[in-house]
């Protein structure tokens, strides 16, 4: 199997990055389209328009109605139709760049996508996410190419939420552990292949940032502020956990998180947090060193993720329930199956009933 590395062909990162865009974007197109909601749009739009401005370009902005669904893109490709935007730009939070992602694929145009929040590593990845305009999951839309361009100003998302941070290090902590059994099993990537040795390092560097910045990128997010610790933690939630799972792959941890979505108590849980308990449910399938699983533990108790199932809202702890979530996760396609030894429901339930016990 051929090793494959992919990821965004530039990526910009800093502390009033937006105040720039004009002069990033002016090499990719001069008819750009921005897809944002009204809040994002309050938030910055005057910042992207002023910064367009200064290179003699004008933008055309347009409010994304909420959902990433085939009626939104649909009526986006209208629009463009009318008029021949030759870039598309997402700024918000994963819907809207999903939906700016799949308006550029189907016009055949570059796409520039800006994070509000790193609450994910999905900016930088050749995916995106369709759903019903009620919000149900309805399809993958997987891209040839990952995005042209990615911008975060880390100044704006150190503003966001600190809970929508620390999600984003929930998705991250994950990315090492699935790139490293992957790696074992030779399982093929997101990317279409085997890992690369740049891809496993990113996925390792991300892990080790994790632990070094993680608690101090909390407290000062707390307070609204971006010190360089933000920055360190901004780039592992979106950069490197993005390059790290798509040319690393995934394996046991997403699948437990789509395992959880069975569970009515944990649908109030962002993703990364899902993900974070997925983890240490894979560190028990593995039978992992307990050196390592309570460094783990020491670092979600430390910044606010899940350890166990009461914290996800699991009240009592329901055998027959917590199979089917065992079961969705071994269902046949899950990445469960990238682990490097067979994994049947039954070792699902066992792991996350005693991952639970170790998070208490």
């Amino acid at each position: 199997m051929d090793r494959i590395i992919i990821s965004p062909s530039k990526y910009v990162q800093g502390n009033g990055a937006l105040a720039n865009i004009g002069s990033y974007v002016k090499a990719l197109g001069t008819k750009p389209l921005i897809l944002a909601d009204d809040f994002v749009t309050k938030l910055v739009g005057d910042t992207v328009a002023s910064s367009f401005h200064g290179v003699e370009i004008k933008p055309e902005f347009d409010c994304f109605n909420g959902e990433c669904s085939r009626p939104e893109i649909d009526r986006l490709l209208a629009r463009c139709n009318q008029t021949p935007f030759d870039v598309i730009i997402g700024i918000g939070g994963g819907k809207t760049l999903d939906t700016a992602k799949s308006v550029a694929f189907y016009l055949k145009v570059p796409v520039v996508i800006v994070p509000t929040i790193a609450s994910t590593d999905a900016p930088t990845s050749a995916l995106a996410v369709i759903y019903t305009p009620e919000g149900q999951f309805s399809e993958y839309l997987m891209i040839p190419t990952n995005p042209n361009m990615v911008i975060m100003d880390t100044g704006v998302v150190s503003r966001a939420p600190v809970r929508l941070l620390v999600s984003g290090m929930g998705d991250a902590l994950s990315t090492y552990f699935e790139a490293r059994a992957n790696k074992v099993s030779g399982g093929k990537t997101m990317a279409g292949g085997a890992p690369t040795l740049a891809a496993q390092a990113i996925a390792e560097l991300c892990y080790q940032t994790l632990l070094a910045d993680g608690y101090k990128a909390k407290l000062a997010v707390e307070q609204g502020l971006c010190t360089k610790a933000v920055e360190n933690i901004i780039e592992a939630n979106t950069y490197l956990s993005g390059i790290g799972f798509e040319s690393s792959g995934l394996a046991a941890a997403h699948a437990i998180h789509n395992g959880l979505t069975q569970l009515d108590e944990c649908h109030h849980l962002y993703h990364g947090e899902k993900v974070a308990f997925g983890t240490l449910v894979q560190l028990v399938l593995e039978n992992a060193p307990m050196a390592e699983i309570d460094t783990v533990l020491a670092f979600c108790r430390s910044i606010g993720l899940p350890t166990n199932l009461h914290m996800m809202g699991v009240k009592a702890l329901d055998m027959a329930r917590l199979l089917e979530v065992a079961k969705a996760s071994t269902a046949e396609g899950e990445t469960i199956h990238n682990m490097p030894f067979k994994v049947t429901a039954e070792d699902v339930l066992a792991a996350i009933v005693t991952a639970h016990q170790l998070g208490l």
